[in-house]
């Protein structure tokens, strides 16, 4: 059924940071014919998803928030997710952003019209949206990532993945199996320990960690947050400048990493391992900031805890009772919980887009996703994405970068009210040329230097943004618009 009775300015896809931002820059610019579109029931994104145990961000609070939107209340220096989810619920309901919310409208593919310059924005419950121009801000770590482990159909047992986290599932008393050591494990492992009778942990590759300078702020500095709002910004400004003088440690400084993170992380390992063998199994052998930089004080002395077994050897199998390890072991457990990542190299999946004489994005990208400044896609008028390929950062806060990207879309828009214009679309030759240098100057960096979710299967990066948040700020920001084609 097509809904041709409202034609929409803008349809945004997704209401976690990107689709929240964008659409207070749309309030605030007078465009209020628009609507969020939203898979589930409630806003939130991957801070509605992931409430595992122990689950909090590894930005600090006061640079993890819209600059738009202070809150002078952060319990913490890294909140927990129930606290950001609160956060971004207050933005929705402060903004008056729900009356444009759609809930339970998930999108399985769009087409750009070229006879009407519209988007055909078509949803699984069978209708059909217009819109004028289409946003995504589906985000990268949306898709949990479950590998494919022969037998797992057969076991028995309770499993789930972290960001699928089964709350009914009873943890005391029984022999768990976590499968994989990222940022997520970290985190509910030493969670998950104090609760179970056993807990086997499977690791492929240990990660570097560094401490966790976590500390909870005082009645008295929050009071001085909330009455003197240029304090609060001068604070978000110091951590800001602190974080982003790391991103020359991921690139040609990179023996920077050692004072940085090698150095702490050999103390801590030292200090809360005393057995050498297990040392040794949990120092990493690629180099610091190949793979993400963890934060934790509790996982090293939790790895240490007597009923926790770390197993380095690759799964061979999972059975009815337990997992078979390659060394010939079976390990009987009652709960395998998955803290394997996410699918992030696969943008915007499993949405088809179509642009103009019918050519599928997914083809575009069978070498690897890549837009210019992660934003916009030749043959794809009036598209626009949030959060998309190369705009991760490896050192600061994606907040900054969703803003940074938010502004620049906003630009456009306006540009094409001055121009009166029908569609705006990147120049292809600029394109190319962009991500050519893009991928370039990647080459440089630690992160090329192993495997890592930063690197899609035919090795190439699209995640990951190869310099500082502020040369993307200055790009998308104060970069004339020239290189985009208004009709």
């Amino acid at each position: 059924m097509v809904q041709t009775e409202n034609i929409y300015r803008v349809i945004i896809i997704g209401c976690g940071f990107g689709g929240i931002g964008m659409a207070v820059s749309l309030r605030r610019q007078g465009i209020s014919n628009f609507i969020l579109l939203e898979k589930e029931q409630s806003i939130g994104g991957v801070w509605r998803d992931n409430t595992y145990p122990g689950a909090a961000c590894d930005v600090p609070s006061h640079l993890y928030s819209f600059s738009f939107a202070p809150n002078p209340r952060w319990s913490s220096v890294f909140s927990p997710q129930a606290e950001i989810l609160d956060y971004l619920q207050g933005c929705v309901d402060r903004l008056d952003l729900q009356r444009h919310i759609r809930y339970g409208t998930e999108v399985h593919q769009a087409e750009f019209d070229e006879l009407r310059g519209l988007w055909k924005v078509h949803t699984r419950d069978g209708n059909t949206l217009l819109s004028k121009v289409l946003i995504t801000a589906t985000g990268q770590l949306n898709r949990p990532s479950i590998p494919p482990l022969s037998g797992l159909e057969k076991f028995r047992g309770t499993w789930f993945h972290s960001a699928r986290w089964n709350h009914r599932a009873v943890l005391k008393n029984k022999r768990v199996a976590v499968i994989g050591t990222g940022a997520s494990a970290v985190q509910f492992v030493p969670e998950v320990a104090k609760q179970v009778t056993q807990l086997d942990l499977f690791q492929r590759s240990p990660p570097y960690l560094i401490p966790r300078p976590e500390r909870r702020y005082t009645r008295f500095e929050q009071l001085l947050f909330e009455n003197i709002p240029w304090l609060m910004k001068l604070y978000r400004a110091s951590v800001y400048f602190k974080l982003e003088s790391r991103a020359l440690a991921f690139s040609r400084l990179s023996a920077l990493m050692q004072p940085l993170v090698n150095a702490p992380f050999r103390r801590m390992l030292k200090q809360q391992i005393t057995d050498t063998d297990l040392q040794a199994r949990l120092t990493p052998e690629y180099p610091v900031g190949c793979k993400r930089i963890l934060m934790s004080n509790e996982y090293l002395a939790t790895i240490a805890r007597p009923n926790l077994n770390l197993i380095t050897d690759d799964i061979e199998c999972i059975d009815e009772t337990g997992i078979l390890s390659s060394d010939g072991k079976h390990h009987p457990v009652d709960i395998i919980i998955f803290g394997t990542g996410f699918a992030a190299t696969e943008f915007l999946a499993p949405m088809n887009i179509v642009g103009r004489r019918g050519r599928d994005l997914n083809q575009a990208w069978k070498n690897g996703a890549q837009a210019y400044l992660g934003i916009t896609v030749p043959g794809f008028p009036n598209f626009f994405m949030v959060y998309g390929p190369n705009t991760n950062l490896g050192h600061n806060s994606i907040i900054y970068m969703l803003e940074s990207q938010i502004a620049h879309i906003m630009r456009c828009l306006r540009r094409m009210q001055k121009e009166k214009a029908n569609t705006i679309e990147i120049n292809e030759t600029v394109f190319r040329e962009f991500n050519r240098r893009i991928q370039q100057q990647l080459q440089l960096h630690v992160w090329h230097q192993c495997n890592s979710w930063y690197i899609d299967a035919a090795g190439h990066n699209s995640t990951n943004w190869p310099g500082f948040s502020l040369t993307y700020r200055w790009l998308t920001q104060l970069k004339k618009l020239q290189v985009y084609q208004c009709k």
